[in-house]
């Protein structure tokens, strides 16, 4: 889905208020005030807070299916080496869009709304089926295990990426990083979570050693 400049500010507007208040203590009207439009605009373009949430979900989300399809498409990179990316860039985009990710996370563990848990489920699907296929991609070539989870595989690093993000202060302190400013934890972290996940998926997807 393409959206405009007005709305990608709504979105970007309600985004920074969904993780500082929560969606439940977040009005239309509150967001519409710190977006500097009008309410009426709010509801034309998303009808309602929770058809804004989900549009925010797609757009977060959405760019990841292209970015998989187009990295299938280019056999100058090895399979491996192209999950390798992804995970650079999901963490990249973790720590960018910190907030996002916490929306993500809270609102499907206390949200009761239906039709935005079945909007996120569906996005979810969608990127999950697509890394499927470059999976199978690296099984044709034989680089790839024949038999791989992909969902286990995928919410490994969501877990790990997600609870060690949720956590850096109890990182900080278990390795005496006193010293270091939050950028440069963030750094320490992502180039940490990087290794430590690449590891995993060789072995999961792969018979190396």
């Amino acid at each position: 889905m393409e959206f405009n400049d007005k709305q990608l500010q709504i979105i970007q507007t309600a985004e920074t208020l969904f993780a500082d208040k929560g969606f439940g203590s977040t009005s239309v009207r509150d967001i519409a005030e710190v977006a500097g439009v009008n309410v009426a605009m709010i509801s034309y373009y998303f009808g309602s807070k929770e058809k804004l949430m989900e549009a925010l979900f797609e757009y977060r989300i959405g760019s990841v299916k292209m970015r998989i399809e187009n990295l299938i498409k280019d056999d100058s990179i090895g399979p491996l080496q192209k999950v390798n990316m992804l995970v650079d860039e999901h963490l990249e985009k973790v720590i960018q869009k910190e907030c996002f990710f916490k929306i993500m996370i809270t609102e499907q563990l206390i949200n009761k709304n239906s039709a935005l848990l079945n909007a996120v489920k569906e996005l979810k699907l969608k990127n999950a089926q697509v890394i499927s296929e470059l999976i199978k991609d690296g099984q044709k070539k034989g680089i790839f295990k024949k038999k791989v989870d992909v969902v286990l595989m995928l919410n490994t690093m969501v877990g790990t990426v997600w609870q060690t993000m949720m956590s850096k202060e109890y990182y900080r302190e278990f390795h005496k990083l006193d010293n270091l400013s939050e950028d440069e934890l963030n750094t320490l972290i992502k180039r940490k979570l990087s290794v430590h996940i690449k590891t995993l998926f060789k072995d999961i997807l792969t018979n190396e050693a």
